[in-house]
């Protein structure tokens, strides 16, 4: 068996060679791939990708060609939705990787073009906002050159079905079950209150077009990577879809769908200013506290309190800067 490593850093030095000792323990071959051998994604038996969700994520960024199926590593002071396994955690799964004893599962990507430039291909979703919040986004929803609906909202969110339980849903968005071959359109916040989330088969081309706003406006990729907008956006399904190991029937859209849900109805029952910082660390990723402020404008207290809430919650973890150890950093550890 041959197992490309991919994502790992600097700061990843010691995870990595944990991972490469406890593999080659077990006579599993390794080989690390960065963004000058991407070829041997198709020519692996698997990639292995540290980070969590948001390090798989950041994988099919920058993957656009056929990819080995991906396992996904979490550090244990963290959880995710699409990573499978603990660091700690490899020596215990060796027999299943070395036996192929587990399941591969595909989850659709988008091909997003903007302004007619194609940009990475997306796993969860694509947004268009004004880059200041509150702010509101004339449009046209086009979809396969037919224009649905003229509007004005905050923006619009085009999701995958297993993006439809991330920012989509907390938008008012429903919740598509893996392997329904839809995608999922929402406005948030229109002024027309008939603007109602609209699911479109996967095979079509949407487009977001004739875009003004007092701002200018972004495309925000999986809630990650920005890219300014000036007209057009269209989105379609991505020729290869995203494939990711399953182990030990440790996945299933129900467990999926109860964890989502308690997370939503907890986000409701949170004070205002602590859902805008869990947004915000979900969107911008790890932040310091003077990070927080000036992305949010809220007050000091203001912030300071919300992070006490949110850590006693669980939602969010506390850790020190490597550049500088004064500082500490907050990121989201659902």
């Amino acid at each position: 068996m041959r197992i490309a490593l991919s994502g790992f850093t600097g700061k990843d030095s010691t995870i990595l060679s944990q991972v490469v000792k406890t593999f080659e323990e077990f006579h599993i071959q390794t080989v690390i791939m960065n963004s000058s051998n991407q070829e041997l994604a198709k020519d692996v038996d698997m990639v292995v990708v540290p980070g969590g969700d948001r390090g798989i994520l950041n994988y099919f960024h920058k993957t656009s060609v056929q990819s080995a199926p991906v396992l996904g590593l979490y550090e244990s002071n963290s959880t995710g939705f699409l990573a499978q396994i603990d660091v700690k955690g490899i020596s215990m799964i060796k027999d299943s990787l070395k036996s192929g004893n587990y399941e591969i599962r595909e989850e659709e990507r988008l091909a997003v073009m903007v302004d007619g430039k194609e940009t990475e291909p997306v796993l969860n979703d694509v947004a268009i906002f004004s880059n200041k919040s509150a702010i509101l986004m004339e449009h046209f929803l086009r979809i396969n050159n037919k224009d649905i609906w003229h509007d004005n909202s905050d923006g619009v969110i085009l999701a995958t079905p297993i993006g439809s339980t991330a920012y989509a849903m907390s938008s008012g968005g429903p919740i598509v079950l893996q392997n329904s071959h839809v995608f999922v359109v929402v406005s948030v916040n229109s002024l027309d209150n008939t603007r109602r989330p609209l699911i479109v088969s996967d095979d079509s081309i949407v487009e977001i077009v004739d875009i003004t706003s007092s701002h200018h406006c972004e495309v925000i990729l999986d809630g990650t990577s920005r890219v300014k907008i000036t007209d057009k956006l269209q989105c379609r399904k991505h020729e290869f879809p995203a494939r990711l190991v399953t182990l030990n029937n440790n996945y299933s859209a129900a467990q999926i769908i109860e964890k989502k849900v308690k997370y939503a109805e907890d986000l409701l029952k949170m004070p205002p200013s602590a859902k805008l910082i869990l947004k915000t660390l979900e969107y911008e990723g790890a932040m310091t506290q003077k990070d927080l402020i000036n992305k949010t404008m809220l007050p000091e207290r203001t912030i300071r309190l919300s992070l006490s809430h949110l850590l006693n919650r669980g939602y969010v973890k506390k850790k020190i800067s490597l550049r500088d150890a004064r500082q500490k950093i907050y990121e989201l550890k659902i």
